[in-house]
């Protein structure tokens, strides 16, 4: 039974000085200079005497954050018993706050949309050349729609098939659906490493590791290598194309809504891709600061390569012509292939759909606004399929070996990485820089001889 009764709490009056009552065993009421009374106990745990406050100041009625009488009491007891047991209620409250902060915040992570895991992800996890670009584009229209919102421990695999057959067979764009199933695994992959998301997937693991690409692909659809060279023929056809469509636009009556020809600066990255064998990409990125046109020599920085690699290239008086008359257009300029505006250079991409655009015989497509729709540039009425420019570089390539230059040096001459082992790499540094110019030369001369000669020699592989 208490020392003392609510009446006596409720006359206990503020003094010059704080001052206690003891009210039970272990339990006391400490009355403060404002006269705020607030509960202490002393228990003793293992051999130690503890002391400490309640949490609740004494209320008569215990409510809105105060503890009554009864209510105290009920608590010293608690308290007590506890402590012949040889437990401190205060740790057990801490491990019980710990506990309860962790169930909160696992039950927070559990709603974690996958947008989030998809940005820490572009931040922390992958980084790519262009900054994560085309990662971003392709999840932002394909992925992030269909389970972005969606908490991370509940995306399975059945989620990803769907939003991944929509893509490869319903849109029918198989390879930006292997490419997604590919980034989507590796997404996961990472995840997995890592809190709190490992604790979301622990259960049911990489969910598109369940998914297989045979699954998302038309059928009979096999990921391989374009193998698209254009012949001798088509590439005179290109240059007809290209005077066509001059003709055409500069005999409309009303130019302005005549449709323009190809750009004048994009038939000059065709024609320097395939009198280089470079990729397109490396082109539109290129300086003038890096061209050297009365040394005839290209220098692409290892910034700018797929390789990461340094790479000379020696122009033949084919490229040289294109590069001269390029510069005439845009010498007033850093970039050899500005942007609109001219502060950077022109998207690696623009002059692929460019060409695109003007094949739509081949494109599963609607006709997109502000874009090209039409097939004036499919050569040799379509036997051979859809031509990109990166199928230029594989047509050097290709007359280069027609041309009996060795595969050593087409593969510089393309800054490919070398196979071989690292010892090797590391000792033989010669680079070839006369058999790459000889090489550029000899190409350069055959191109001429296609593009004035319609009795060149069809364009054949080389055993």
């Amino acid at each position: 039974m208490a020392n003392i009764t609510v009446r006596g709490i409720e006359a206990l009056r503020p003094t010059g000085k704080e001052y206690k009552v003891t009210v039970d065993r272990g339990l006391y009421l400490r009355v403060a200079l404002d006269g705020c009374k607030t509960w202490h106990v002393r228990y003793v745990v293992n051999t130690k005497q503890i002391q400490a406050r309640l949490p609740r100041p004494y209320g008569a009625n215990g409510d809105d954050g105060y503890m009554s009488l009864a209510q105290a009491l009920a608590e010293n007891a608690r308290i007590q018993s506890l402590a012949r047991e040889g437990i401190d209620f205060q740790v057990q409250r801490a491990e019980g706050d710990r506990a309860r902060k962790e169930a909160a915040a696992a039950a927070e992570a559990a709603e974690i949309p996958f947008k989030e895991l998809f940005e820490t992800w572009m931040t922390d996890g992958v980084s790519r050349k262009d900054g994560n670009a085309e990662i971003r584009r392709t999840f932002t229209r394909d992925v992030l729609p269909a389970i972005g919102a969606k908490p991370v421990r509940q995306v399975t695999d059945s989620d990803i098939l769907h939003l991944l057959r929509a893509v490869g067979r319903k849109r029918g764009a198989a390879r930006t659906a292997q490419r997604l199933l590919s980034e989507l695994r590796q997404l996961f992959r990472w995840a997995i490493k890592r809190q709190p998301w490992r604790a979301l997937l622990n259960h049911h693991g990489n969910p598109a590791d369940l998914v297989e690409l045979k699954q998302v692909v038309p059928q009979g659809w096999e990921p391989g290598v374009r193998e698209r060279v254009l012949s001798a023929k088509e590439i005179r056809e290109l240059q007809e194309r290209f005077a066509e469509m001059d003709a055409t636009y500069e005999a409309a009556p009303d130019k302005r809504v005549a449709d323009r020809p190809l750009q004048l600066e994009s038939r000059l990255a065709l024609w320097i891709c395939l009198g280089t064998s470079c990729r397109i990409g490396e082109l539109v990125q290129s300086q003038w600061k890096n061209l050297d046109l009365k040394k005839a020599v290209w220098f692409v920085p290892k910034e700018t390569t797929k390789t990461n690699v340094d790479w000379t290239v020696y122009l033949s008086a084919f490229v040289l012509r294109q590069f001269k008359q390029l510069h005439r257009l845009t010498g007033d300029t850093e970039w050899c292939f500005p942007a609109q505006q001219r502060d950077g250079p022109l998207d690696k991409k623009t002059i692929g759909k460019q060409v695109g655009d003007r094949q739509t015989r081949f494109k599963k497509r609607k006709v997109l606004k502000g874009r090209r729709h039409d097939d004036t540039l499919i050569l040799g009425g379509g036997e051979n399929g859809e031509w990109t420019p990166h199928d230029l570089r594989r047509t050097a390539a290709t007359m280069m070996q027609s041309l009996r230059i060795s595969p050593d040096v087409i593969d510089r001459c393309q800054n490919h990485v070398l196979a071989g082992s690292a010892v090797r790499r590391h000792y033989l540094h010669y680079d070839y820089a006369d058999e790459k110019r000889e090489a550029w030369r000899l190409l350069g001369e055959r191109l001429d001889a296609i593009l004035t000669n319609n009795n060149v020699v069809p364009l054949q592989r080389a055993a």
